[in-house]
């Protein structure tokens, strides 16, 4: 008897993902894939661009050159839009609203999944209704999956860090994305609680939902990965599986600091760090304008 082998499709493809600031490049004809039921991750020394290429990836920055497609569309090149098409993403530091509940927090991200406008929600209309009571249900439910059901109604900001991460994920999840952007998931965490937050990843691509982790943790991206792709100052220099891309001479160097032939250079490194701060500071101040 011959069993049929499960279709993948591609859920994300980035091509040729370039951006500069000014005249520096932070990342430099970048192209990665990550399909149906993978978690991929994207590892490379402090300032090789790896937040610049998720934040091309999710709207906030336009790329200099390339595109990125999600399910074979093209990515409009808002944040919002991005979310409606199906990619959510955390961030490296924790963005919840330290003043809402657990509850709350996740019912934020809901609002791209519900259709009710400003005057049914106004007149509390049947149909708000219905949709409120179906968003609270499949926020408890992410909420019972993340193992935080219990403290729904407690505060954001009173949650233990490891919590506070998994309630990020939970929000990200509340959008019903097919894709989820990890960027550095276990940053600051324990040994315990590192653990912990490599079961729910598993769990979440048991869900059918690929991910794509950006993490520093090395020992937690190896034994979380399929693939492995290395960025080193915006090029990707390998990818892979993980016990190859382990075993590669180039990511040995760039995480000892020795250079490689063919390397960028560490001058041209500092000063796109520099140009990458310069516009999340100049992001962050137009979002503010706008509110």
């Amino acid at each position: 008897m011959t069993t049929t082998a499960p279709t993948t499709t591609t859920v994300l493809d980035a091509s040729n993902v370039t951006m500069r600031f000014g005249g520096l490049t932070a990342v430099r004809s970048v192209d990665l894939t990550v399909n149906s039921g993978e978690i991929v991750g994207l590892i490379g020394p402090n300032g090789a661009g790896k937040t610049t290429f998720f934040n091309c990836l999710t709207g906030l920055y336009v790329p200099t050159e390339g595109k990125v497609e999600y399910k074979g569309t093209v990515l409009p090149p808002k944040p919002h839009l991005v979310t409606q098409a199906g990619i959510a993403r955390t961030f490296q530091n924790i963005r919840l609203f330290a003043n809402m509940t657990v509850l709350e927090n996740v019912l934020v991200g809901r609002h791209t999944r519900t259709k009710e406008g400003l005057w049914s929600a106004l007149l509390r209309l049947p149909g708000f209704k219905k949709a409120e009571e179906a968003s609270r249900e499949r926020a408890m439910e992410l909420l019972e999956f993340t193992g935080l059901a219990a403290k729904a109604d407690h505060l954001a900001r009173n949650l233990p860090y490891g919590e506070q991460r998994k309630l990020e994920i939970a929000r990200a999840l509340a959008s019903e994305p097919g894709l989820l952007l990890l960027d550095e998931p276990t940053a600051g965490m324990n040994p315990q609680e590192t653990r912990a937050a490599e079961e729910l990843i598993f769990a979440i691509r048991d869900k059918g939902i690929a991910v794509l982790v950006i993490e520093h943790d090395i020992r937690f991206i190896m034994n979380l990965c399929d693939r492995v792709a290395v960025l080193v100052q915006g090029e990707k220099i390998v990818e892979g599986p993980a016990d190859v891309v382990q075993a590669d001479e180039r990511v040995i160097a760039a995480y000892l600091g020795t250079p490689f032939e063919g390397a960028p250079g560490q001058d041209e490194a500092a000063e796109v760090e520099a140009a990458e701060a310069g516009a999340a500071e100049a992001h962050s101040t137009t979002e503010g304008d706008d509110k």
